[in-house]
């Protein structure tokens, strides 16, 4: 029982050190991902068209 006590301690202790993100840093970082993900996916979107249409026009 004694061990467990001591965990709980330790780890409400490592709890205490941990800097959580503000509201405008996640914002930020939801804005940012969000971009990325949008770009990326018309690349592959223009990419498979692309290489759709050629195959296409050689068959």
């Amino acid at each position: 029982m004694k061990r467990i006590i001591t965990y709980y301690k330790m780890a409400r202790e490592e709890l205490e050190k941990v800097i959580f993100p503000t509201k405008e840093q996640r914002r930020t970082a939801f804005i940012s991902v969000l971009i990325v993900v949008s770009a990326v996916s018309i690349f592959l979107a223009l990419v498979d068209f692309i290489l759709s249409a050629s195959v296409s026009s050689i068959l």
